[in-house]
């Protein structure tokens, strides 16, 4: 996974994520909401931690979309044949928070 801070205040965040096919994103909460683009790609699938439940999700470039926070611990795994590629603006609350803290 290759992930860059395009640009990073107070109380935003945009950052940009890669991963090949197969990889994934460490295991992680969502403490705050956040708007993704998908920039490449086919298929997401998200993995909750602690079940079997999984939500394949299919992508391509220009899908945009809002999410909520979420403290189910979960992480996200290209499932497509090619690179996935995301650009997410993340709205820190409260301010300076980890958007996406990783369990202990």
């Amino acid at each position: 996974m290759r992930r860059e801070t395009i640009t990073e205040r107070s109380d935003l965040l945009i950052r940009r994520m890669v991963l090949d096919p197969g990889e994934a994103m460490p295991w992680h909460t969502d403490t705050c909401h956040r708007f993704s683009v998908v920039v490449r790609g086919e298929r997401l699938r998200i993995e909750y931690r602690h079940s079997d439940e999984s939500v394949e999700v299919p992508v391509h470039p220009g899908l945009a979309d809002w999410d909520a926070p979420d403290d189910r611990v979960h992480r996200g795994v290209n499932a497509g044949s090619g690179v996935y590629e995301e650009i997410v603006t993340f709205y820190l609350d409260p301010e300076g928070s980890d958007p996406q803290p990783e369990p202990a």
